[in-house]
């Protein structure tokens, strides 16, 4: 990842508009900025929230508040509690996520 091209500045996420993304169940709101090429997001799960699809972006995520399972095709399952996150490249293993009690993640991809 090359940071370049993004000058210092902070972030008031409550400033910044929650958009809907409807799961195969649930719901996901995204709160997304664009750092030159890096996208980082502000999401937050609904309780009973699941992908509706494999996703092969690479994404450093970091669990805020509740719980996230995340599902890779091979069908390992891992558990992110608030506290824990997860690194993956992109196209390195495909994964979906989803939450029983709900989750808020930071995200950054």
């Amino acid at each position: 990842m090359q940071m370049s091209h993004i000058p210092f500045e902070t972030t008031d996420w409550e400033n910044i508009k929650k958009v809907e993304y409807k799961g195969k169940s649930g719901s996901a709101f995204w709160r997304t900025k664009q750092c030159g090429t890096i996208r980082v997001r502000m999401v937050e799960y609904t309780a009973g929230y699941k992908a509706d699809h494999w996703c092969q972006k690479g994404h450093i995520l970091l669990c805020l508040e509740g719980e996230l399972y995340t599902e890779l095709e091979n069908g390992e399952v891992h558990l992110l509690k608030a506290g824990m996150s997860y690194e993956v490249a992109d196209d390195t293993m495909a994964h979906r996520s989803y939450t029983r009690c709900g989750a808020k993640l930071f995200i950054v991809d």
